[in-house]
């Protein structure tokens, strides 16, 4: 089995900065596509930033371009999303996947991490 476990969340004010976490740990014997996704009160949940296996290629969301930055961490299967310029709308439950498959489809989740952004 695999778990993956977000941090990082929590309170700031708009045009502040977060930096949340994530690990997968468990039978992670190969290296996976890691993504962030959001679920904000009342919507579905959206896609956010992914990285693949080796770190060498990124997507975004068009409403984080240029704001949030997905990176690996020193260690294998860990992943950061650099939150900058937060805005209200960015308020919402952070989930980070782990995925063998691609960086489109994932097969673990995290329990997610609330960010919430005030005005």
């Amino acid at each position: 089995q695999v778990q993956v476990v977000e941090s990082g969340g929590g309170l700031v004010q708009a045009g502040g900065s977060l930096r949340l976490s994530c690990a997968a740990s468990g039978r992670t014997f190969s290296s996976y596509n890691m993504g962030w996704f959001r679920q904000a009160p009342g919507k579905e949940r959206e896609f956010v930033a992914a990285i693949n296996w080796s770190g060498r290629s990124t997507n975004y969301a068009d409403s984080v371009k240029g704001r949030f930055t997905i990176s690996s961490g020193g260690v294998k299967n860990t992943v950061y999303l650099q939150m900058n310029s937060l805005k209200v709308e960015d308020t919402a439950v952070y989930y980070c996947a782990a995925s063998r498959i691609s960086m489109v489809t994932y097969e673990y989740w995290g329990q997610g991490t609330q960010v919430t952004v005030s005005s």
